[in-house]
């Protein structure tokens, strides 16, 4: 028979589903803690052979339990490993031929082998020659490989030469199914972890559960010396000795507190303050644990550093958060692997002559070229794999995390690129992805945005390597969409005081369903809710019709058929997800909209709407984070700000991710700063009742940048990129033109990336502004949006400035724009070349009439504040 026209089975008929069949030549290797987790497979074969009339053959050569179910008949062959390689070969290749093609087999564990043999080598070559043997007479064959037992070397051969390799686990007496490799063939949940329930293997879809699952079991290609041995794997088994040793209550021949210190400068930092932290809150066996998890060698960065000091100091404070933690999953790619890609592809010199102001936009653009088609060494591109086939097809996401990054003073907040993977496909199509994904976070490294940050706060001169997190993507599919619950920012001081009921000091969330893209980004099209942690109930938005249409309408996710990160109307993904989700958790049921719809036959209506009101006042959520940021201020002596998800689990409890904390970068305003200052009604030129974010501030305004309204309405989209770079241009005039104090006021949303809903510039084109007024006209239902806990949010507080807006409409504002239509505009006396906007763009200076100034008076506290021309009383 020709292959393909025979027909094989595991003997279980979801597994057969799963890998989509035995194909003839398949040898199948199951990898298992002990040989009792092999049996139940092995015997399920047997018997489906022997029910299906094939040849099957027992090769016995191990001193364990004889495999066979007693109710089958098999050809067995006692082997003898111990007269020699040569000889043991011979005889299995003799029986194969005698019973030619389709034939089943069943070879006990071949870990045993090695007690003979006392080599992993001769293992894997022992494989390498059997395994092609059987494929060519289009076999069955059940191999078994004990997981902790045998170096990477024979490992990776044996998983090279086999066409299906699948891991076994058992947790909480369940077993486990995870596929690694499955040649030539694929399926949308192939390499999912699988539940073994009852006759059938049903995907573990919960990251919470897989992470749980994978966590407690050993794996071996974990180990220090898989893949090298050298000072860092030296170092780090000297420490793995010592937690023995002292675990056995033994003397440690080591100074472990001199071994410990070397650790954390080895793989955590340099920082003094963050090596502090570092030393009170983790462990030796921390170290361990991420040096188990570390591709190459180097520091792990500031994202993954204070992600993991964040668990450990939570875990430290309080025995709750052992139960309240999702387990978190990450890998971490060390920063000399940067250094060595950047030497590997010719990169080394030409990123050292960007320290030249001269040579800086050449160089950046050169680097950046070479970096995103770059290669990796062998060993790094092996362990890639490995994580890979660790994480299946669940989605991951592939984090910067820099050396600079998230420590005290800078944050480099949304300066570097991260990539959601879905990670679907075949392993090596889900390999390319993830090169691809690593590169463009190595070149993010020469983004404008970076190297204009490191210039604005001197740190050009600073080591700056790259290292990478990997974690697993908090969340579950739901049909073909997987997203978390819940996902935010949070913030244990709160800059935006709305309301006289809310206490600053006990912190403010964020809060977006879906993937927490919408809540680091800020999002044009849509709104997200903000929750004050000592108010829950009390919104930002004054009236119910405000509640109802500034809420969330889409949500971010990925799409596992399509392979991608989308956004989705949330209506829409409801309907496509399912019943699954506790949507009362998350959105409120309106009743009248669903009886219009069913009165009037609308079958598009969607009587939700996000508002997360069943979650703030039915569980521990609002308690729980205002514990978690009030700990983690108290352990780092800083204001925080953090990152996390959040999903209901099987039994329904809440499991929260932290996935990354930070120092807060903001100036706690005090409560009287300011004197009211006092100005004639007709002196008023703009005025404002919140939203006002930043330090009270009463201050000259030496220039306004004004964006007229009425002329950038009717711009194209090109024109309105034009306007955003003028405005670039005009904040960075130096010598003479150059203005200290300056006010950006236009309409709809500074920094957004759709010019139809506001001025398109990037943060680095208004690093130098002051005040930044947005004012609410672009067109009816966009309202400025206070963007807490965005990146761009984040700049403002970084770099000191103020933010406001202004609604023309509501009572307590006042927008006039007779004032700067009137006003002096010198934009072509500072850039001549710029005729072309001048009724577009109005530059308005101080004195601009030879006698009065422009001056400005906001209090955050008060949430009040406006801006003015003359003299104010007590100027």
């Amino acid at each position: 028979m020709r292959k393909g026209y025979l027909e094989f089975s595991t003997g279980l008929a979801s597994l057969d589903g799963i890998l989509k069949g035995i194909r003839p030549g398949d040898n199948v290797v199951w990898q298992v803690d002990s040989v009792e987790d092999y049996i139940p497979f092995v015997q399920h074969f047997c018997r489906k052979s022997q029910q299906d009339q094939q040849d099957l053959i027992y090769f016995r050569f191990a001193e364990h339990e004889n495999l066979l179910p007693p109710d089958v008949t098999a050809e067995v062959f006692q082997l003898h490993p111990e007269q020699g390689f040569e000889v043991l070969l011979d005889e299995i290749f003799k029986v194969i031929e005698r019973f030619g093609i389709g034939a089943c087999y069943v070879f006990d564990c071949l870990s045993d082998l090695t007690v003979d043999w006392y080599s992993d080598r001769m293992l894997g070559n022992f494989f390498r020659l059997t395994c092609p043997y059987l494929y060519d007479f289009e076999t069955a064959t059940y191999f078994a490989l004990l997981k902790d037992r045998h170096t990477a070397h024979a490992v990776n051969m044996i998983h090279r030469t086999a066409q299906v390799v699948i891991d076994v686990y058992r947790h909480k007496k369940t077993r486990y199914v995870h596929p690694q490799k499955v040649d030539k063939r694929h399926s949308d949940t192939m390499y999912m972890l699988h539940q073994w329930k009852d006759d059938d293997f049903l995907p573990v879809r919960l990251s919470a559960t897989v992470s749980e699952i994978l966590r407690s079991a050993p794996q071996p290609w974990l180990d220090f010396t898989a893949h090298r041995f050298d000072v860092w794997t030296q170092t780090f088994s000297e420490a793995q000795k010592c937690v023995k040793a002292l675990q056995s209550c033994e003397a440690c021949a080591t100074d472990d507190v001199a071994l410990f210190k070397r650790m954390l400068r080895m793989a955590i930092s340099r920082d003094e303050r963050v090596l502090e932290l570092a030393q009170k809150y983790f462990t030796m066996k921390d170290l361990i644990e991420i040096g188990k998890r570390m591709i190459g060698t180097g520091l792990i960065g500031g994202k993954s550093v204070g992600m993991l000091l964040a668990r450990a100091i939570l875990l430290k404070k309080d025995p709750k958060w052992q139960e309240r933690l999702g387990a978190h999953d990450s890998f971490y790619v060390g920063s000399d692997v940067f250094y060595t890609y950047l030497i590997r592809n010719g990169c080394w010199w030409t990123r050292r002559r960007m320290n030249n102001p001269e040579t800086l936009q050449s160089s950046s653009h050169e680097v950046r070229q070479r970096l995103l088609a770059g290669t990796f060494p062998e060993d790094i591109m092996d362990q890639f794999m490995e994580m890979l086939n660790y994480f299946g097809q669940s989605p991951i996401i592939v984090r910067s995390s820099s050396l600079l990054e998230d420590a005290y003073g800078n944050a480099f907040s949304g300066k570097y690129d991260s990539y959601f993977l879905a990670n679907q496909g075949t392993p090596q199509e889900r390999l390319e992805e993830f090169i691809i994904a690593v590169r463009r976070v190595y070149a993010s490294t020469m983004s404008e945005a970076a190297l204009s940050y490191r210039a604005h706060w001197d740190l050009m001169d600073r080591d700056e390597q790259m290292a990478i997190l990997v974690q697993r993507v908090c969340g579950a599919p739901y049909d073909r969409l997987f997203f978390p619950q819940v996902a935010g920012v949070g913030f244990s001081f709160n800059p935006f005081v709305w309301s006289k009921e809310i206490d600053a000091q006990a912190g403010v969330v964020r809060l977006v369903f879906g993937l927490g893209t919408r809540a680091v980004d800020r999002c044009d099209d849509d709104y997200t809710r903000v929750i004050s942690l000592s108010a829950p109930e009390r919104r930002p938005e004054a009236s119910a019709d405000e509640k109802q249409r500034y809420t969330q309408r889409h949500i971010d996710l990925l799409d596992l058929r399509a392979n991608q990160l989308l956004s989705s109307e949330f209506d829409e993904a409801m309907r496509q997800a399912g019943d699954d989700l506790p949507l009362e958790m998350f959105a409120t049921y309106n009743a009248d909209i669903a009886r219009i719809a069913k009165e009037r036959k609308w079958k598009s209506a969607f009587p939700w709407t996000l508002t997360f009101d069943g979650l703030l006042s039915s569980t521990s959520f609002v308690e729980d984070l205002h514990s978690m940021l009030a700990t983690l201020e108290e352990a780092y002596e800083h204001p925080v700000d953090i990152e996390f998800s959040a999903n209901f689990v099987e039994d329904k409890s809440l499991k929260i991710d932290v996935l990354q904390c930070r120092p807060f970068q903001v100036r706690r305003p005090k409560s009287s700063v300011l004197q009211t200052a006092k100005v004639a009604e007709d002196q008023m030129i703009l005025q404002t009742k919140g939203p006002i974010i930043g330090n009270s501030l009463s201050t000259k305004i030496d220039r306004m940048l004004y964006v007229v309204p009425s002329e950038y309405s009717q711009m194209g989209m090109s024109d309105r990129y034009s306007v955003a770079r003028l405005i670039g241009r005009l904040t960075h005039l130096t010598g003479e033109h150059k203005a200290d104090t300056i006010m950006l006021v236009g309409p709809g949303r500074w920094g957004t990336t759709t010019p139809s809903l506001g001025v398109p510039v990037s943060f680095a084109e208004i690093d130098t502004v002051s005040i930044v007024c947005e004012l609410a006209l672009m067109h009816e239902g966009l309202v400025p949006d206070v963007s807490l806990g965005t990146h761009f949010f984040n700049d403002l507080v970084e770099m000191d400035m103020l933010y406001l807006a202004i609604y023309p409409s509501h009572k307590g504002s006042l927008y006039r724009a007779e004032f700067f239509e009137q006003a002096p505009n010198r934009l072509t006396e500072l850039l001549p070349d710029a005729s072309t906007w001048a009724k577009a763009v109005r530059v308005i200076d101080s004195k601009w009439n030879d006698t009065a100034d422009l001056g400005l008076y906001m209090d955050t506290i008060k949430q009040e504040g406006f801006c003015y021309f003359g003299a104010a009383d007590g100027d």
